[in-house]
């Protein structure tokens, strides 16, 4: 028993290689299919994403299912992705590569269709974004942006943005000196 839990079916070097494959296959994989499994992950893609880990596991660490084994695998998958994540800090083009570029979902309250169609995006998830942040629909909208990272930014026309505490304040500034002419 103690030694099947702490002995390696397989080579070390073997297991870090296969981890580190595995990690770049996956990670070129879901930047070819784009950002939306990000943006948007609803119960479909979570399934696909749990199954995913489990379709790799054995490409990762192999005929192994020792103590030591799966945490060398999981030490060296932290250690790699740490690295390209440095790497990416370090230099802008190696990030561009790695994550992508923004993309532009509408402009001056119009959808770009073409744009959403490649995100996999539709007008419905699009204007729930707007809600989320401010807006009540795409005509109130001058930008918005589905960023690498997968969220979706919005940038509302200048008449329909939300009113912050500056604003709340000059109000208030306002109406008291309406009050005091008043008096």
């Amino acid at each position: 028993m103690w030694h099947d839990m702490f002995v390696s079916g397989i080579s070390y070097s073997e297991k870090a290689l296969r981890t580190v494959l595995v990690y770049l296959a996956l990670l070129i994989l879901l930047r070819i299919l784009g950002k939306r499994g990000l943006a948007q992950l609803n119960t479909f893609d979570l399934v696909v994403m749990l199954l995913l880990s489990n379709v790799v596991q054995n490409a990762v660490i192999g005929n192994d299912n020792s103590v030591t084994g799966g945490l060398f695998g999981a030490v060296v998958l932290l250690l790699t992705d740490a690295l390209l994540v440095r790497q990416g800090a370090r230099w802008r083009w190696f990030a561009r590569l790695l994550e992508g570029v923004p993309t532009v979902l509408a402009r001056d309250g119009e959808f770009d269709l073409r744009a959403m169609r490649r995100q996999g995006l539709t007008r419905g998830d699009v204007g729930v974004a707007v809600r989320n942040q401010g807006g009540d629909g795409i005509e109130e909208t001058s930008l918005v942006v589905l960023e690498p990272g997968g969220s979706v930014l919005v940038r509302l026309k200048e008449g329909d943005q939300v009113a912050d505490k500056d604003d709340v304040a000059a109000l208030r500034a306002l109406l008291e000196r309406i009050e005091a002419r008043l008096r």
